[in-house]
């Protein structure tokens, strides 16, 4: 426990009453009114009331306030619900792989150094795997590339890439704008000592990338991609992509899982003595096919071979659990954490969302931390999601969710309370904006039932969101600010996060007269730490970011 924290009352105001609860509306920013806007197209009576009756502030969400590169960065909720729990920024994935390739530290670490010496004693094959665009979210294809260029220098001669079909991060069906000009940079780095090519890919929410251990199902069909090179067969990257679009007009994260394949064998299966790296640098999607790489007791689905290779992750997936063993760059150190300072204020706190999410208010809210600080004062509930694609039950488990959350409010164990409602971001990913506007009526729904319980109990909530997502549901055109359209005519689908900033709403009707929102001024979710304890009755630490609310 730090000493950074110590906590102190506010000599002030003695706390709230009853409980404080932070609701997170993942994926709801504030923008235009316009047909883009799949928040403002609901019918949200309960959301409309807070926006007119209760202080309301903006909150950056994305880039440098979140600890991103740059301000053309989207947030997401990894670094969001870092944000929020941690009270401070910290320099995230992105930023982290981007200076350690530039000032080629990553380069000279041991476990680079193993990855190609491996390859070189064993004259063997480098894999990369991972998510293949710039969006910058998972991954960026400049660190994949940055990574090519340094293996055949240090005289590696065989790579395998395997790529993850983006469409969600960036455009619904931009492949092609990243497979034909990687192949002419492949084709660049060719010749007659080094051979790199695409072997495998597949769209990142059909294959590999799964989650939370949602849907293992996913992990095992890019298993038997990547790895097993038993997919369908097609010439090259650009002809299955192509195809697969053609026969299932699915966007690029839903294409089916394709080989690359000549004569009728797999180009670039794994095998004993290869070298594999994982080169996303975030780790909700990271830590399944790590598992499967690096346990040798594997037992969720059947690997049929377990190729014994030298498999490293871009980072350090899970702090806790070491996922994966080996990782060329080191996660953020998070510390001075709002559930470390909580614990020593012997405040007793309970976390709750479903599957999809559950993560987050857990694991990234702690500082990507996956054990609890104190067992006797933390309750962590996950609600099992669904396994059907979103836009089909687009309410997700939303009303199970309230259902616990009421009555563990009821129960009254605990003192502070917080709860990620994932519909507004899991469901405006599909780019359906019908199931997104439900998706967000039914978060409607849930805080029409929520807010009469804190009333009843004389408490206060605090209603934000991690980033932008079902705001802007269709692509828009950046000089009128309107939705774009296609050659058919139809509006073209977003399915990314935005750059909007995201609401925060104090929800009292008991304590308000004793204190003031600060409405002048720049926050962002680091200051959501600071501005909880203060409600609590706590003194904020010197090492956070601001509270919003002054006595």
């Amino acid at each position: 426990m730090s000493s950074v924290l110590s906590p102190k009352s506010n000599l002030n105001f003695s706390g709230v009453e009853g409980p404080i609860l932070t609701i997170v509306m993942d994926g709801i920013g504030l923008a235009s009114r316009n047909a883009a806007n799949a928040v403002c197209s609901a019918s949200t009576p309960t959301l409309d009331m807070l926006f007119t009756k209760y202080p309301t502030l903006k909150l950056k969400a994305h880039g440098t306030a979140v600890g991103l590169p740059s301000d053309e960065d989207m947030g997401n909720s990894e670094v969001g619900h870092n944000a929020l729990g941690a009270g401070q920024v910290f320099s995230q994935g992105a930023k982290l792989v981007t200076q350690s390739i530039e000032s080629e530290k990553m380069f000279a670490s041991d476990t680079w150094t193993c990855l190609i010496n491996n390859c070189k004693q064993n004259n063997s094959t480098l894999h990369f795997i991972g998510l293949f665009s710039d969006g910058n979210v998972h991954s960026h294809i400049d660190h994949l590339k940055a990574m090519i260029s340094r293996a055949k220098t240090e005289g590696v001669a065989t790579v395998r890439i395997h790529i993850l079909l983006d469409g969600r991060d960036v455009g619904e069906t931009s492949a092609l704008d990243y497979v034909l000009p990687f192949e002419q940079f492949l084709a660049e780095q060719n010749g007659a000592d080094f051979d790199a090519r695409i072997a495998s890919g597949g769209g990142r929410m059909k294959i590999t990338m799964d989650r939370y251990e949602a849907d293992w199902s996913m992990v095992e069909r890019g298993w038997h991609t990547h790895v097993l090179g038993d997919s369908r067969q097609f010439c090259c990257a650009e002809k299955a992509i192509n195809t697969l679009r053609d026969e299932t007009h699915a966007i690029d994260q839903d294409l089916p899982p394709f080989v690359i394949a000549e004569n009728g064998k797999p180009i670039g299966t794994v095998e004993d003595g290869d070298s594999v790296v994982f080169f996303n640098f975030r780790g909700d999607r990271a830590i399944e096919i790590s598992r499967a790489f690096d346990d040798a007791e594997f037992t969720k689905f059947d690997l049929v071979r377990h190729p014994k290779v030298y498999y490293a992750g871009m980072l350090e997936y899970d702090g806790d659990l070491h996922i994966p063993g080996k990782y060329l760059v080191n996660p953020p150190e998070i510390s001075n954490s709002m559930t470390e300072f909580l614990t020593l204020a012997k405040v007793r706190e309970l976390a709750i969302s479903e599957t999809q999410k559950f993560g987050h208010v857990t694991y990234f809210w702690n500082g990507n931390r996956s054990g609890k600080f104190d067992e006797s004062l933390e309750t962590y509930i996950e609600v099992p999601s669904d396994v059907v694609p979103f836009e089909q039950r687009p309410w997700m488990k939303s009303a199970e969710i309230t259902d616990r959350l009421i009555a563990e409010l009821r129960a009254g164990k605990h003192k502070f309370y917080r709860c990620n409602f994932p519909n507004g971001d899991m469901v405006g990913h599909t780019g359906s904006f019908e199931a997104t506007r439900i998706a967000i009526e039914a978060l409607d729904l849930a805080l029409a039932r929520i807010l009469p319980v804190i009333d009843e109990l004389r408490g206060v909530a605090l209603i934000t969101a991690d980033h932008g997502n079902a705001d802007e549901m269709y692509e828009l055109d950046k000089k009128t600010g309107e939705p774009k359209k296609g050659a058919s005519g139809a509006y073209k689908a977003k399915t990314s996060h935005t750059l909007n900033p995201v609401p925060f709403i104090f929800y009292d009707n008991f304590y308000s007269d004793r204190y003031k929102v600060k409405t002048s001024g720049s926050f962002g979710l680091s200051n959501v730490a600071a501005t909880t304890v203060n409600l609590l009755g706590y003194e904020a630490p010197s090492v956070w970011d601001e509270s919003m609310v002054e006595f």
